[in-house]
């Protein structure tokens, strides 16, 4: 009984296999012979089209022609790709030799797509650091780096400073199916411009046509001549003043003066000297100025540490440390690094004040203020005031010559030569009124737009703020009652708010 069940189940499977040998043969309903009425040379007996799945490639797989049958020539071979959707990229070779040799049995690859080329936008080869120095580097223990701010990267004349790569056009590709796979257009960047470099030789390659300090901002270049010092300034030096930037590679002595229209850099320490900027000022290892040192700068300054100094800027100041130091900036104070200090004296930032901590728990007396002071509003009310009566004085002026003058045309004039003198003498007040009007108006507008700048300024204590602290945002003051952390103090209506600060 096992015997015939296993032979009963082996005939099944042959008749199986023998029924799907039929259909691979002949997949379409109807005899071999109605097959052959409609299609003498019936290709898809046994023969399929493969297509990758991507679409890129296809393969033709040709059963061998029934007996006495001719062998496939080229345009049935055609038709059936046709049929099955092949359109394009033929790999004509190939159907060659199928239609020619007779290869049966094994897929054939027929067509092949194209990929697309990938256009490359073009872009400038530098040969110069374009890298952006004016914010400082993170040693690993948590202080911040001034000596990596040197703004300086130096050019010589005659030197190559970059190579322009045009752009490498884009091509769509296609399946083979005939779908186009498209790919994003490429495009060429703008010439470069600025002073100091020419391309006259070759429009793609760039020079310096001078030495010095070499800028790169948003396609823009600029040359200009950096003075530097290779060793310490003194006393012996005297004053160091030059219309570009300046590097000091060493240590600026007491009593220096140094002046710069631009940057200035300096790697050393500096002691109570004396330091303008018409640009940025970086302080690699920071000032102890003994209370007579003075940094000023219209952008910003940058220094390891700030001790028993006088620091203006019209940007940011930004330090590891603030100490007993005279501070004031037209954005913002800023101490950061691993303990972000400031301890003793006063410090402003117009725009905000942001330290790690503030104080110490001897209660050092600390004074650290945000937005416009006090004495910014009441200078503001008064020259507003000076201006309304500088005004009404003008016009009453004014009005008294028109009349002078009427009565002197219209021959009621008694005294000539006292009235020439009174018009002379009232015509010298009037310029005074008139250069007090201005300096009023000009204080005036200077004032507004420190308020309006000051105005939402904040006040961050990132880890500590200790008593001995007072706090002082748009004119409104506060001593801390407490030790406390984390804290943001904002000026709501003419009081100081406080919040938490929110660590993730």
């Amino acid at each position: 009984m096992a015997e015939d069940l296993l032979k009963s189940l082996a005939n099944l499977d042959e008749m199986l296999k023998g029924m799907e040998k039929e259909k691979l043969l002949d997949p379409h309903e109807g005899t071999p012979e109605q097959l052959e009425e409609e299609c003498p040379y019936c290709i898809k007996n046994g023969s399929y089209v493969h297509v990758a799945e991507d679409g890129m490639k296809a393969w033709l797989f040709l059963y061998p022609p029934r007996e006495g049958k001719e062998k496939y020539d080229r345009d049935l071979i055609m038709q059936f790709l046709t049929e099955n959707k092949v359109l394009k990229g033929y790999h004509t070779s190939n159907i060659a030799a199928i239609a020619k040799k007779g290869v049966y049995g094994r897929e054939i690859l027929v067509a092949q797509g194209t990929e697309p080329i990938e256009g490359k936008n073009g872009y400038y080869e530098f040969f110069f650091d374009t890298s952006d120095k004016r914010k400082p580097a993170i040693r690993e223990d948590g202080t911040v780096d001034y000596s990596s701010m040197s703004s300086l990267t130096n050019v010589q004349e005659g030197s190559l400073i970059a190579i322009y790569h045009h752009a490498i056009n884009c091509k769509n590709g296609f399946d083979v199916t005939g779908k186009e796979i498209q790919t994003k257009a490429s495009r060429d960047l703008p010439a470069l411009r600025g002073r100091g470099i020419t391309n006259d030789k070759n429009p793609d390659e760039y020079y310096a046509t001078v030495s010095g300090k070499i800028d790169y901002v948003d396609g823009h270049i600029d040359i200009k001549n950096v003075h530097e010092i290779q060793g310490d300034v003194d006393l012996t030096t005297g004053k160091v003043e030059f219309f570009g930037d300046i590097h000091i590679k060493g240590n600026v002595g007491t009593g220096v003066v140094v002046r710069a229209s631009r940057n200035v850099v300096i790697d050393g320490v500096v002691e109570a000297a004396e330091v303008y900027a018409g640009g940025d000022i970086v302080l690699a290892r920071g000032i102890q100025g003994n209370q007579k040192g003075h940094i000023v700068a219209r952008g910003n300054v940058s220094a390891e540490f700030i001790e028993h100094a006088n620091v203006e800027a019209g940007g940011d100041i930004r330090s590891n440390s603030f100490i007993n130091a005279n501070v004031y900036a037209g954005n913002k104070v800023i101490a950061e690094g691993k303990n972000g200090l400031i301890l003793g004296g006063s410090v402003r930032g117009l725009r905000g004040v942001s330290a790690v901590n503030i104080g110490n728990d001897v209660e050092t007396k600390t004074f650290v203020a945000s937005g416009y002071s006090e004495e910014d509003y009441n200078r503001y009310v008064e020259s507003f005031q000076k201006e309304t009566d500088s005004q009404k004085a003008l016009s009453e002026l004014v009005e008294k010559m028109t009349e002078i003058v009427r009565q002197k045309r219209l021959g009621k004039d008694i005294n000539s030569d006292s009235t020439d003198k009174l018009l002379m003498a009232l015509n010298e007040k009037k310029d005074e009124l008139f250069e007090a009007l201005d300096k009023a108006k000009k204080e005036k507008e200077l004032l507004a737009e420190i308020i309006e700048k000051g105005k939402g300024s904040v006040i961050l204590a990132n880890e500590k703020i200790f008593r001995g602290v007072t706090i002082c945002v748009e004119g409104t003051k506060m001593p801390v009652p407490n030790n406390t952390s984390f804290m943001r103090y904002k000026n709501e209506a003419g009081r100081i708010v406080t919040s938490v600060i929110v660590v993730n």
